[in-house]
């Protein structure tokens, strides 16, 4: 079945996804879920590593790589190059993440494939950068994690260094790669040229640290754990009512006093130990025992929709079926259906983003491995007699 693209956004766009795992995948899916017709390029069966994610009947898998189509290449015979090099010059993108030096041996780097198609937009996505000291090293979003700082302002105080519970930096670097890829082919329509982009989990883990970085850049300060107490807004993070725990978030002196009426402490105002924001960060342990002890005369439900009524952000802590169950994740349709015809019915949780006039649906389940190698490839141009021939030889 020819390019079902799930939007009209990117549907103009062919990407070649060379990737594996899960930071290159998200790129793609990505795009894939604006449109943009992107070929997934796997080894054939009997040549496959591990390269899915927990299987192709599983869960993960299933949600990386919908919107896609798959074809089968040997890269490992010249014949399997040939093909991709010919599949790439009639395509805009290409989306990579083998280590660095991978690209130049197989002769499908940039600067070769530009040759024959010097509008082609070239991402690259690796652990540490294309280049430096740890280019060669591989990669992993926990060690990324770990040497961009994430983890240690992770966790509770001195309880040692917590990774967070998703692969967050893998996930960054792929939407990272993805947006370089609609500004690089938002100037192509002004240079009609194409370029190379790189980005890496440790750059990405490195950028979404955000204003830690510029304590310590600009104030020299190392931040450290503040467990689940935001480290410079007080006080906000985890507090306990009656039935279980809650968010609550208070920025500003007006929210603060706001905050203090309705916990019923109008006294807090003017108490020297929680009367500013550097009073409340040195007695922030009292506070929160404060706060705590209040709470706890109430459920949830009574503070959170009194304390949203004055202003006060707070809500609930869910678990993964409790998300689900939100009336408000329910109203904004974040969960989309469609149909496997490996697997049946599933539901799939859709792009965050909405664009009212070309939104993004799920057209199309993860596709097995090589599903459309013989049609891509006659859209190609190749006949029935070229592809048993390359079917023969093992290219696919």
């Amino acid at each position: 079945m020819p390019h079902q693209p799930a939007s009209a956004a990117l549907s103009r766009f062919r990407v070649i996804d060379l990737t594996q795992v899960r930071s290159g995948p998200t790129a793609c899916r990505q795009l894939a879920d604006w449109g943009a017709d992107v070929i997934q390029v796997q080894m054939p069966e009997h040549m496959r590593g591990d390269d899915t994610l927990g299987g192709q009947e599983g869960s993960d898998y299933q949600y990386t790589h919908r919107n896609k189509r798959s074809i089968t290449v040997n890269l490992k015979e010249p014949e399997g190059i040939r093909v991709l090099k010919e599949l790439i010059a009639k395509s805009d993108v290409v989306v990579e993440n083998f280590r660095p030096d991978v690209k130049f041996r197989l002769g499908i780097d940039y600067e070769t494939l530009a040759k024959d198609n010097p509008g082609l937009v070239y991402a690259s996505i690796s652990g540490f950068g294309q280049t430096g000291p740890l280019a060669q090293r591989p990669g992993f979003d926990q060690i990324a994690q770990g040497m961009g700082g994430l983890m240690s302002v992770t966790g509770l105080p001195e309880q040692g260094p917590i990774r967070v519970g998703i692969p967050i930096a893998d996930l960054c670097a792929g939407i990272f790669a993805a947006q370089g890829i609609l500004v690089a082919l938002l100037e192509r329509e002004k240079s009609g040229k194409g370029q190379w982009l790189h980005t890496s989990l440790l750059e990405s883990m490195v950028y979404m640290m955000d204003f830690q970085t510029s304590r310590w850049l600009i104030d020299g300060e190392v931040a450290v754990q503040a467990g689940n107490y935001h480290p410079t807004s007080i006080p906000t993070g985890v507090y306990k009512a009656r039935d279980g725990y809650m968010n609550i978030a208070v920025f500003g002196s007006k929210i603060w006093e706001r905050f203090c009426d309705i916990l019923g402490a109008p006294e807090w105002v003017t108490d020297d130990r929680y009367k500013d924001k550097p009073a409340r960060s040195v007695n922030r342990d009292s506070l929160n025992a404060e706060i705590n002890r209040r709470l706890a005369a109430q459920d949830r439900s009574y503070w959170i929709e009194r304390l949203n009524a004055g202003g006060v952000a707070c809500g609930h802590i869910n678990n993964l079926q409790e998300v689900f169950e939100e009336p408000q994740i329910q109203h904004l349709g974040m969960v989309h259906d469609v149909v496997s015809q490996h697997q049946g019915a599933q539901r799939l949780v859709g792009q965050p983003v909405q664009l009212e006039r070309t939104p993004s649906t799920i057209a199309r389940a993860a596709p097995r491995r090589g599903e459309h190698t013989e049609e891509i490839l006659t859209e190609l141009g190749l006949k029935p007699e070229q592809l048993a021939e390359l079917k023969s030889k093992g290219v696919f």
